[in-house]
C-alpha cells in the first residue's frame, strides 16, 4: 500500500531524476530509506560518460552491502523513479535489500522511449520481479510516473 510518505520519496526521486537531465543523463533517480524513514542514500544516474554500470539503483546496492547489516538492508526501502533495469534488479536481491517502490514502470519506459523513437537498448527490459523473488514490489505511482515521463521527452528531445 502506498503511502503518503512514500509519495514525499518518490518526490525527491524525481527532484533526483531532474537534476541528472540538468547535469546532461539520463532521468533516473532513487533513495534508500531506513526502516525508521530516514534518506541514508540518494544518488541520479551518471551514464553519460559512457559507463552505463552507473545507475542509482546499483550504487546503493552496492553502498549499503558496504554500510549496512543485513537485517538493516532487509528492513529498508528502496525508492525510484523508474522500475530497476535487471542489472540493478539483480544487484538489489544480493544486496537482499527490502521493499521497492517504483514511480514508472519498465512497461511505461519503453512505450515512451519507442513513441520518441530511441533505439531499444542492449539489455532486455525485464520487469523487477522476473530478475529476483521474495520481494515487495509496487508501482508505477501517479502522478509521479506522469512527471518521469515529461523528464524522458525532455532528455531524448533534446539528443
Amino acid at each position: 500500500m502506498i503511502t503518503e510518505k512514500d509519495h514525499q520519496f518518490l518526490q525527491r526521486c524525481v527532484e533526483l531524476a531532474n537534476a541528472a537531465v540538468d547535469a546532461g543523463d539520463e532521468p533516473f533517480g532513487s533513495v534508500l530509506v531506513s526502516a525508521e524513514g530516514k534518506i541514508l542514500f540518494e544518488d541520479h544516474n551518471h551514464v553519460a560518460g559512457g559507463d552505463h554500470t552507473q545507475h542509482p539503483e546499483f550504487a546503493i546496492a552496492r553502498w549499503a552491502g558496504q554500510n549496512m547489516s543485513l537485517e538493516e538492508r532487509r528492513l529498508a526501502t528502496v525508492y525510484t523513479s523508474g522500475e530497476h533495469c535487471p542489472m540493478c534488479a539483480a544487484a538489489h536481491g544480493w544486496a537482499e535489500l527490502g521493499r521497492i517502490v517504483y514511480a514508472s514502470s519498465t512497461e511505461q519506459l519503453v512505450a515512451w522511449l519507442t513513441e520518441l523513437g530511441v533505439k531499444p537498448g542492449k539489455v532486455k527490459p525485464l520487469r523487477i520481479g522476473d530478475v529476483i523473488k521474495d520481494t515487495v514490489i509496487e508501482g508505477p505511482v501517479e502522478p509521479f510516473a506522469s512527471e518521469v515521463h515529461k523528464l524522458h521527452i525532455r532528455f531524448h528531445c533534446a539528443q
